[in-house]
């Protein structure tokens, strides 16, 4: 076994190898760009290298860079993980050249199999069902359109060298052929650097079923049952499980015979996964073969209890597979979840930012969380947007499904957008609890998966207005450790009355106005819309707010970044921003508005004139920021001596924007 392992990968793939060669007590080496320097896999690792500049085309993806660094660690071998390097098959020849264990297949098994038509060409003499299609050289665009027409619309054009959904576009007729012929020709070349494309039937809501298999360097090929990936959004995967729901025990020893042999037709070794296509009538085709180790592997491993990557590195130092196919057991059920930066509202498209607060299910046997990120990582613009993959494993599919809405519920991010309310919906979706799959569901399910926004309930603006309340009531540190001291304990009160004050909230749709009086004890009366409600509740830790309203118990989490707070009910996040903070004032005083900018905005307009003596809550100008307008009100009676800011300027958050002179207390 090797000694010392380089892993030429980055975030939650690196983090997990590094799990598993701890384990074994091999030691590893991480690689890392500028934008990674302070990443989780270079902190759990026991050594890491610097290789080049954010850009993955100058750091993860530079082969002399990852080379130069694995011979000045010393490591044997290198692990690519998935992505980046990982079937790059000159990258396994210089590894090789180098003297270095390439942990995957041989160079020229990638090769075979990492050009859509020649692979195809290979299965076909392996007798591999395949999708009628063209998978030849010829690439003219005439003759690619009449071998269309004799496959039969609709058509699939996919790029020979490509994944992930790019070079791939569905054809329905022939008039839209030569266009979308030349946009994935444009796409495979910029993408791959190879504009080849192959042609094949377009099999009409298909499931996606793929085989692990594992063959070693001494003749023996066994396959790791199948997962299905049916759920994906532009041709990428969403949710995967395993087994697949409704697939009978002959058609997965079909498909497991068919990947097995996919995998001896070109001398395989290592992990690898035959994908396949299934489907109305159950007829499987091959799709492509993936050399290397796949995102969504926990699912197998959870299913049977194997450490699939501790097989590829036995595999790679020579050893014969741990287990014959006859003892590979699978029990239960598996479900994988990808946790992604991204907004499912607007196309998926990736988000960028801070994880300014994450928090995490917690761990269990039935229960596990691949990440490559902590609190207060960034997801930047040049790598993939994956925050994590949720997996649970349940003794049935029923029963996991009900585990990994749970666990949803519990993983709560702030500071970016993610697509873990998607998740939560598409999990309890009437469609997937059916296991009606196919490659389209989320397309044919948009008005269950997509409903429209409803309004902010008035429940969430009382409970951000006694969540203030109660931060406002916290011990006052600068008053000393005493708490039975009335100095330290700021609730409100006051000789002769009960303090008030006034808390704005801008929701996306509306402002919220509540009027909080206090009671003593944690107990409050919040007034919204004319209707006092009684509330009380304490702040538990990390921010959960445990509340009662009308004699209704329920717990929230609230987190508060800078003005902005962020409500966490389960799965569902809703946003707020408060305006700034304003002290305990007297009952017959109350404080209305704010005088200082909620966020960064633009003075659209001046309400009143400077001079003006005003009522308390009278509108005093108008800000717009986050593409919304916001109004800013007196926060009591006064004259409004001078605006700071003109109609048309730019403000900063926090700046004060009006110049008010409030009138005097009344004289008790």
């Amino acid at each position: 076994m090797f000694a010392k392992v380089l892993i030429a990968n980055r975030g939650e793939i690196a983090c997990r190898i590094i799990r598993t060669l701890a384990r074994l007590g091999i030691k590893s080496v991480a690689v890392y760009s500028h934008a990674d320097r302070d990443a989780l896999h270079v902190r759990l690792a026991d050594e890491a290298v610097a290789i080049g500049p954010a850009p993955a085309a100058q750091s993860y993806l530079n082969a002399d860079a990852v080379l130069q660094a694995a011979i000045a660690s010393g490591a044997q071998a290198v692990h690519p993980g998935y992505g980046f390097l990982s079937e790059n098959a000159a990258f396994a020849d210089q590894c090789q050249a180098a003297g270095l264990v390439f942990i995957g297949p041989p160079p020229d098994a990638i090769r075979a199999m990492g050009s859509k038509s020649a692979s195809k060409i290979l299965m076909a003499k392996a007798q591999v069902p395949l999708v009628p299609g063209y998978h030849g050289d010829n690439q003219d665009a005439a003759f690619l359109a009449d071998e269309a027409r004799k496959i039969g619309y609709p058509v699939l054009i996919k790029a020979s060298a490509g994944g992930g959904g790019k070079g791939m576009r569905i054809v329905t007729k022939p008039t839209e052929f030569d266009a979308a012929l030349g946009s994935c020709q444009r796409e495979a070349q910029q993408s791959f650097g190879d504009a080849k494309v192959l042609l094949e039937k377009y099999i009409q809501q298909p499931r996606h079923i793929e085989m692990q298999v594992f063959a070693d360097k001494h003749g023996h090929v066994v396959h790791i049952f199948e997962r299905d990936c049916s759920v994906q959004r532009r041709h990428q995967k969403v949710l995967e499980e395993a087994p697949a729901p409704g697939l009978s025990e002959a058609l997965r020893q079909q498909m497991g015979k068919a990947a097995c042999d996919a995998a001896r037709a070109v001398g395989y070794e290592g992990a690898g996964t035959v994908e396949f296509i299934v489907d109305q009538a159950g007829t499987f085709h091959f799709m492509e073969m993936n050399t290397r180790l796949q995102v969504e592997h926990p699912v197998t491993e959870m299913l049977t209890g194997l450490d699939l990557v501790e097989w590829q590195l036995r595999v790679a130092a020579g050893e014969p597979l741990p287990l014959a196919q006859a003892e590979i057991v699978a029990q239960g059920h598996a479900l994988e979840a990808r946790v992604y930066a991204e907004d499912p509202d607007n196309g998926f498209l990736p988000a960028a930012g801070t994880l300014s607060f994450l928090h995490m299910p917690a761990q269990n046997a039935g229960l596990r969380i691949d990440t490559g990120v902590t609190q207060g990582d960034a997801i930047t613009p040049y790598y993939d947007p994956m925050i994590a993959k949720l997996i649970v494993h349940r003794p049935t599919r029923a029963a996991a499904l009900t585990a990994m809405h749970a666990a949803l519920a519990q993983f709560q991010i702030a500071g970016l957008t993610t697509n873990i309310a998607f998740l939560a919906r598409l999990i309890e979706s009437p469609a997937f609890r059916a296991a009606d799959l196919d490659t389209s569901l989320i397309e044919r399910e948009h008005a269950v998966l997509f409903p429209k926004p409803v309004p902010l309930s008035d429940t969430y603006g009382l409970a951000a207005a006694l969540y203030e309340c109660l931060q406002a009531s916290e011990p006052n540190p600068e008053a000393g450790r005493n708490e039975s001291s009335p100095w330290t304990v700021q609730d409100g009160w006051r000789i002769g009355s009960h303090a008030a004050r006034a808390l704005t909230f801008q929701a996306e749709d509306r402002q919220i106005d509540v009027h909080a009086q206090a009671l003593g004890q944690g107990e409050f009366s919040l007034t919204l819309k004319g209707v006092a409600h009684a509330a009380q509740g304490q702040i538990l830790p990390d921010g959960i707010l445990r509340f009662t309203l009308a004699g209704h118990t329920r717990t929230l989490r609230i987190v508060a970044l800078e003005s902005r707070r962020v409500i966490f009910d389960g799965a569902t996040i809703f946003y707020l921003t408060l305006l700034p903070r304003l002290r305990w004032a007297s009952a017959e005083r109350q404080e209305t508005g704010s005088l200082n900018a909620p966020m960064p905005g633009k003075i659209v307009a001046h309400l009143v004139a400077p001079g003006t003596e005003v009522a308390p809550g009278t509108p005093l100008l108008i800000l717009e920021a986050m593409k919304m307008e916001h109004t800013i009100k007196a926060p009591g009676g006064g004259i409004v001596e001078a605006f700071h800011y003109g109609e048309g300027e730019q403000v900063s958050e926090g700046v004060e924007l009006v110049h008010f002179k409030p009138n005097p207390a009344p004289q008790k």
